[in-house]
């Protein structure tokens, strides 16, 4: 690793720690020629699917694209930015988790609602109503009508789990 300050190329790593859950670790170094000290993160390269678009259309995975959805829908809607985290990192497990090199957008769109139902209940509508193109407040109404049916995230949250959750992991 080359000093940032110096450009030396001998640093030796002070401290290691993992980060996000294991999945990336977070050196601290210091270079031995200027004995300034800096942070590096290490994280596995995964080859991400390509998307399979409604039009057929394939297109490289985004996650830009991912958040900017998730958080579009979640704009003004009282969520922690920790949960919104979570979320983001589960449906990227998942995906990673399929092994599969193609992916439709609809079943990672579903997983996405899945998530949103489970933080908020107006967002996931917000995010329904884009992603199943509602053509009129009839759909919405439907839609509605499905989540009185499903405990609240307020309600989720209250329960004590008797089971271990295996997607929550």
């Amino acid at each position: 690793m080359y000093c940032p300050f110096c450009n030396a190329e001998d640093t030796r790593v002070i401290d290691s720690r993992l980060t996000n859950d294991g999945s990336s670790v977070r050196r601290r170094r210091e270079c031995t020629a200027c004995s300034e000290r800096f942070t590096t993160f290490e994280t596995a390269e995964l080859v991400m699917p390509k998307v399979i678009k409604n039009s057929g259309r394939r297109e490289p995975f985004n996650e830009d694209k991912l958040v900017a959805g998730i958080s579009r829908s979640l704009e003004k809607r009282p969520v922690d930015t920790n949960e919104i985290e979570a979320s983001v990192n589960r449906i990227l497990k998942r995906i990673r988790a399929t092994g599969e090199r193609e992916l439709s957008s609809s079943l990672i769109g579903n997983w996405i609602m899945d998530e949103l139902r489970d933080l908020d209940q107006v967002a996931f509508v917000r995010f329904a109503s884009v992603y199943r193109s509602f053509e009129d407040v009839s759909a919405f109404q439907d839609e509605i009508e499905k989540l009185k049916n499903v405990p609240s995230p307020e309600e989720k949250r209250k329960q004590q789990s008797l089971l271990p959750d295996e997607d929550k992991e």
